[in-house]
């Protein structure tokens, strides 16, 4: 009897403990209902941005880029046939992007985009689908024209990517995986030849840490002016998405061959028809040569570029290391008054030129310097 006595006191003195401390402060607030001590104002107050904010310099120079580019450029979907080991023959479908560069609806894009496609299909920046041909293809430098029929089309303005500076702002617009019409930003990071998996090398190409994905491939890269400078090609990274390394083939190496692939489907590779050997400051001496520079010509193909114009090949059988080489050739040291110092500068030059050009080439014959025009031939094996 006294142990319930003293629960039921201390019951007392519970309850009228939490009455005074909390529910009777409470109620003095919101009533006795418990719903309502959470206040419910009339009116939120938010802090907002004031409003009329103007763009700045650098962002109306983004949209006046994208604006100005984004009719010209395309999605490109190829659609091919490849093997499966138990459902053989199956289809496969890849994207990638392009640009408009002529009113008769021809389009530049990359050469691996169209690769083995048996049908080929270009969606505009409207969303209209149109069938694409493929015109002419450039496996060397992964270049690709396709064309279609479509009315109203607005071709890009392809600019020069001679003198491009690293640290300057370019714009890569394209299809990264699917999604139509994306921009990115970023700076020329490099200028360097890199190799691309089939092999082929990109003389000069152009280094970018402008976000380019997958389904960026064949779409333009634009300098500040909106102005096309590359044609982005492909990006390093170890898992196959944008790590800050984008490459992309500079737009007067595509310019060079675009006639060719345009009238021909193909390209007539320019050459000198020459062989050489590039001389350092330690051969020039053993030899004898009047610049510590430049290629000697060890043969001069038959009937080639280099014999026509009347260029000497080697007459005095030599070794360099065991390799057999004829020495007394003339010396090789500018193209059009730019040096050449070795096969890349060489390869890089005719990159420039396509066949039937006329260059002026720079020589040493013994002592003397002399400058021949040389009509450029069309390549085989040789440069």
């Amino acid at each position: 009897m006294r142990f319930v006595r003293t629960a039921m006191l201390a019951l007392v003195i519970a309850g009228a403990f939490f009455y005074f401390t909390t529910w009777r402060s409470n109620a003095r607030l919101a009533g006795s209902d418990p719903a309502k001590w959470f206040t419910q104002p009339a009116h939120v107050e938010i802090t907002e941005a004031s409003g009329g904010e103007g763009l700045d310099s650098e962002e109306q120079n983004n949209i006046s880029v994208y604006r100005k580019n984004i009719p010209s450029v395309v999605n490109v979907t190829s659609r091919a046939m490849s093997f499966d080991f138990f459902y053989g023959m199956v289809p496969q479908e890849g994207q990638g992007s392009g640009f408009v560069i002529d009113k008769d609806g021809h389009i530049l894009t990359n050469y691996h985009v169209v690769a083995d496609a048996r049908q080929v299909e270009v969606t505009l920046h409207n969303r209209k689908k149109y069938k694409a041909t493929v015109v002419g293809t450039d496996p060397a430098h992964d270049l690709a024209v396709i064309q279609i029929k479509a009315p109203d089309l607005v071709p890009a303005v392809l600019g020069d990517s001679r003198n491009l500076q690293v640290g300057q702002k370019v714009y890569a617009i394209g299809n990264p995986f699917g999604l139509a019409g994306t921009m990115t930003r970023g700076i020329v990071s490099s200028i360097r030849p890199v190799r691309e998996p089939n092999g082929a090398t990109i003389d000069e190409a152009i280094q970018t840490d402008a976000a380019i994905n997958p389904g960026n491939s064949g779409g333009p890269l634009m300098n500040w002016h909106g102005e096309v400078i590359g044609i982005n090609t492909m990006i390093l990274s170890s898992v196959g998405q944008n790590a800050g390394i984008g490459f992309a083939i500079p737009i007067n190496t595509a310019k060079a061959v675009l006639n060719d692939l345009m009238t021909l489907g193909r390209v007539r590779r320019p050459a000198l028809g020459v062989r050489t050997i590039p001389i350092s400051a330690e051969l020039a001496d053993e030899m004898g040569l009047a610049a510590d520079y430049g290629l000697l010509i060890v043969q001069v193909i038959p009937g080639g570029s280099a014999d026509q114009a009347g260029l000497h090949g080697g007459t005095e059988r030599a070794y360099l290391g065991n390799i057999p080489i004829m020495l007394g050739g003339d010396l090789i040291v500018a193209i059009d008054g730019e040096k050449v110092e070795d096969e890349q500068d060489l390869s890089q030059m005719m990159n420039n030129h396509r066949a039937g050009d006329s260059v002026k080439v720079t020589i040493y014959r013994g002592k003397k310097k002399l400058d021949v025009n040389v009509a450029l031939g069309e390549a085989r094996e040789q440069v």
